[in-house]
């Protein structure tokens, strides 16, 4: 008898190499992935603007990029000693207001570029629900502790994401009509919102992707997700406030993304790098002594190896 399920996950005929341009953009778990390709020395950026959980927030940060809109005094606002943005994470906010702005318009003009030379596109959604700031009318990223009573909370229809994440393909596309653009749903749990609101927001995002989705050649859909409620679907999978996935769990799903997305040319290089960084991360009894310096030297020479074809790749 079969006491697992494993969800069968097609191989993409366009895999991240290392000479592939990787954005990833989203939630927390965008975050854990993108680790991952840094730890593997891949070329990586994620979220620009920090922390991006909600599809229109996304929508909103690939448009503002893409079309160059800069950003202004109206644009930001002052709370607890800081200016702030509503379209970016508190990583951004500042005591100074030229600073904020000046950083955020280099930040945006930097994301305009990274978007139109990626190869891949990795955005993970987090949740339906959004904040709508009650004098502007308009929906928040974040909410940078300002009170909830300035607020309403709404849950996104299917419609509503579907709309946006057309919007997003359409950008995306007409930017840079070759990338890949690979969607998944954080399996994080946004259970501050409630247990029976949180799938009722996931079921939202996953009803709308996959409508998406069904017409799409250059994008497809990661089971992240899936992964976590299925094949893994216990609380020992869970970080200590039983809502992020733990290290177990965000390494199981890394080693079904890159069977299925990385090339199997790639994995040479990513077990290259993964042996000098245990390497150097080997604490000598003698660091003075002759081996070590030999073992040193060793290291040395399989990083300039590594160099010679990878030249983006640093230690």
């Amino acid at each position: 008898m079969e006491f697992r399920t494993q969800i069968p996950i097609l191989k993409s005929h366009h895999p991240i190499d290392y000479n592939s341009k990787v954005v990833s953009l989203g939630s927390c778990f965008a975050v854990n992935m993108a680790e991952k390709l840094d730890y593997f020395q891949f070329q990586n950026t994620v979220n620009p603007f920090g922390i991006l959980f909600h599809p229109l927030a996304l929508d909103k940060f690939i448009d503002f990029a893409l079309n160059q809109n800069n950003f202004t005094e109206k644009d930001i606002f002052f709370h607890n000693e800081r200016w702030h943005s509503f379209d970016a994470h508190s990583d951004l906010s500042h005591s100074d207001i030229d600073t904020i702005l000046k950083n955020l318009n280099e930040i945006s003009q930097k994301a305009k570029q990274q978007i139109e030379d990626a190869t891949h596109l990795i955005i993970t959604l987090g949740t339906a629900w959004v904040y709508r700031n009650n004098v502007s009318n308009s929906i928040v990223a974040n909410c940078h502790k300002v009170p909830q009573k300035e607020f309403s909370k709404e849950l996104l229809s299917v419609a509503e994401i579907e709309d946006s994440l057309q919007n997003i393909l359409s950008l995306v596309e007409t930017a840079n009509p070759n990338a890949q653009i690979i969607f998944t749903i954080s399996p994080v749990r946004h259970i501050k919102d409630g247990f029976v609101e949180n799938q009722w927001s996931k079921s939202n995002l996953i009803a709308a992707l996959q409508q998406t989705l069904i017409t799409k050649i250059n994008a497809g859909y990661f089971p992240s997700y899936e992964i976590m409620m299925d094949e893994l679907r216990d609380y020992r999978f869970y970080d200590r406030d039983m809502i992020h996935p733990n290290q177990v769990a965000i390494d199981y799903i890394w080693q079904r993304f890159s069977s299925t997305y990385i090339s199997a040319a790639a994995y040479l290089v990513m077990d290259e790098v993964q042996s000098i960084r245990k390497a150097l991360s080997h604490k000598p009894f003698n660091s003075n002594s002759e081996k070590h310096t030999d073992f040193l030297n060793t290291i040395s020479h399989r990083i300039s190896l590594l160099q010679r074809n990878h030249s983006h790749i640093t230690f």
